[in-house]
């Protein structure tokens, strides 16, 4: 071996267990020691890189960070699952909704879908028109409009094979509403079961649209007007499944309550029919006690050719729970003291208007387990019974359940 390899030679190699059996000649052309190798053979340094001339000692390093690079790349709104935004438009308010649609088509298609508008509250706009248009369009099933003023409404023609509008309940109650923007919404349902129509005005053609809803179940036409006897017996006879009727102070001769009372389902449980002073007399009751024998709840206030002989009739409706005579002047107070004995099932009775306040002690002496003038408003058929509604604290009910999306003032 030659002189130059000596050095090598002395030096220890502790953690070697084998040598080497061939020799590597230096790629350095020189006489090297191990550790100066293993000096040239590792990787340079990085050296830092002057990002701008013009601010001094300003140094960065030149390739960035792994983790830094994923945080700043994020997840694009673009990105999401359909279900995902869905689920995610399914927690705001109308008002935000409304301009979740304005953003893109794909959000604009995702935010009309028909599972976001199952039940809407458009109660407290001033111009309901453009709203009502845009909601009925995403086939809600629940729509609560009631004080709502519509100028005109233009709403497609029905294609075939789509079945129309899927309304199921709606509350319209005391709108200003034409009747050819209400016929443009009427004849397109056929699925309703909960309608309130409570002072609006009618037509023959918008009642005998509303022949196509079998299932309906309650019915609120309080206060209506502008429909003939027979479009209201059409109207009846077609709708064997209603339980809750509210017809009271119509505009109607005695061939609409003689209607009423000849064609109404024999389900009928509840029933208000006040206000027919000069139109219902004791041989409409026993038509309509015969027809619907299960009737629970009664009124027949403001039917003033009624008298005390109408009890014996009412006597066979075993199952009465409440009725309403108010006003009703030519019944005798005597005759009320032995009602309790008639009717055995009865735990209401309204008789406001013609029993004095120094009368209504003895009343209720005799009929101890009666409540007499405890109910002063009906609630028959009506989505949102006056009797929970205050000032303070409104009723935004709709037979007894609220709609999802409502308007925030």
């Amino acid at each position: 071996m030659s002189e130059a390899s000596g050095p090598l030679q002395e030096l220890p190699c502790p953690n070697l267990l084998h040598p080497p059996r061939t020799k590597r000649k230096s790629c350095l052309g020189s006489e090297a020691t191990p550790t100066e190798l293993l000096l040239q053979r590792s990787p340079r340094p990085k050296h830092p890189r002057l990002v701008s001339r013009a601010k001094e000692n300003v140094f960065v390093l030149a390739r960035r960070s792994r983790r830094r690079r994923r945080s700043a790349s994020g997840v694009s709104w673009d990105h999401l699952p359909d279900e995902l935004l869905l689920r995610i438009y399914f927690c705001l308010p109308l008002q935000d909704l409304l301009r979740v649609s304005a953003v893109c088509k794909r959000w604009q298609r995702l935010a009309l879908d028909e599972s976001l508008w199952h039940s809407v509250d458009l109660e407290g706009l001033t111009h309901t028109g453009p709203a009502l248009q845009y909601v009925l369009k995403t086939r809600v099933q629940r729509l609560r409009c009631p004080r709502a003023f519509v100028e005109k409404l233009e709403l497609p023609e029905p294609r075939s094979g789509s079945g129309g509008l899927r309304l199921v309940e709606l509350d319209l109650s005391s709108s200003i509403i034409s009747t050819s923007a209400l016929q443009s919404i009427v004849c397109g349902c056929s699925q309703l079961r909960y309608l309130s129509l409570e002072a609006l005005q009618l037509s023959d053609t918008i009642v005998s649209c509303l022949a196509k809803n079998r299932d309906l179940l309650q019915l609120n036409l309080s206060g209506c007007s502008g429909f003939s006897a027979a479009a209201l017996a059409e109207l009846l006879g077609s709708c064997c499944s209603l339980e809750q009727l509210n017809m009271s102070w119509c505009s109607f001769s005695r061939n609409h309550v003689q209607s009423v009372v000849q064609n109404l389902s024999p389900g009928v449980t509840a029933l208000n029919l006040s206000g027919y002073r000069d139109s219902l007399v004791l041989d409409d009751v026993k038509v309509l006690v015969e027809r619907c024998p299960n009737i629970e709840t009664l009124d027949l206030s403001d039917c003033t050719l009624l008298m005390a002989d109408c009890f014996p009739v009412l006597k066979q409706l075993k199952k009465l729970h409440h009725l309403s005579l108010s006003r009703c002047y030519h019944i005798h107070l005597a005759a009320l003291s032995d009602l309790g004995q008639t009717l055995p099932s009865l735990a209401y009775l309204d008789v406001f208007g013609f029993v004095q306040d120094s009368q209504l002690a003895a009343l209720k002496k005799d009929m101890p387990r009666v409540g007499i003038n405890a109910r002063p408003f009906s609630s028959v058929a009506r989505p949102t019974p006056a009797s929970r509604v205050t000032a303070s604290h409104p009723d935004q009910n709709m037979w007894s359940r609220r709609c999802r999306l409502r308007v925030r003032l």
